[in-house]
């Protein structure tokens, strides 16, 4: 495991629908995206942020969206799908990984801010890259292979001063 260090270019990349699905189940509040950055980051030089959201056509969600780009991340927006069942689906796993893989080459470490045991097999392929994989979520909703797969797991829950509205 790499020690982290000032000169590390660090890249996040959050998942913003399981941190919202995640802090509402567990705590009906919302994530603070900015703590959330000061804090992954921790004082390394950031490369880059990126937050992956949904557009679900809710009222407030434009307003959430220029908050993420005030805040410092670059907004990753895909629009939910609606099936003839009348069940919906969106999610930003290829994407996540895709960016992730391409950064790979340019920063010393990802920052995954996902409970999403699916992104296991992305840290272990990043780490046998070189690139240091740390995994923040709340723990009670966060895969066991994923905090496994990880150089380092922050619980949220742990800080819910500092993470949550």
């Amino acid at each position: 495991m790499t020690d982290i260090h000032a000169n590390q270019r660090v890249a996040m990349l959050a998942d913003a629908q399981n941190l919202y699905h995640s802090a509402q189940s567990l705590y009906s509040r919302n994530i603070d995206y900015s703590a959330l950055l000061s804090k992954g980051v921790a004082d390394r030089e950031l490369v880059r942020a990126i937050a992956y959201v949904i557009r679900a056509d809710s009222p407030e969600e434009e307003r959430f969206f220029e908050a993420l780009e005030d805040i410092g991340f670059e907004r990753k927006i895909k629009d939910i799908k609606t099936f003839g069942d009348g069940t919906k689906k969106a999610d930003w796993d290829v994407g996540i990984s895709l960016d992730a893989v391409t950064l790979a080459n340019h920063v010393d470490v990802v920052v995954l801010c996902t409970g999403d045991g699916d992104f296991s097999r992305l840290c272990s392929h990043l780490r046998h890259e070189g690139v240091r994989v740390e995994v923040m979520a709340f723990g009670s909703s966060t895969a066991d292979e994923l905090v496994e797969a990880a150089d380092s797991f922050m619980d949220l829950a742990e800080r819910e001063e500092t993470f949550l509205l």
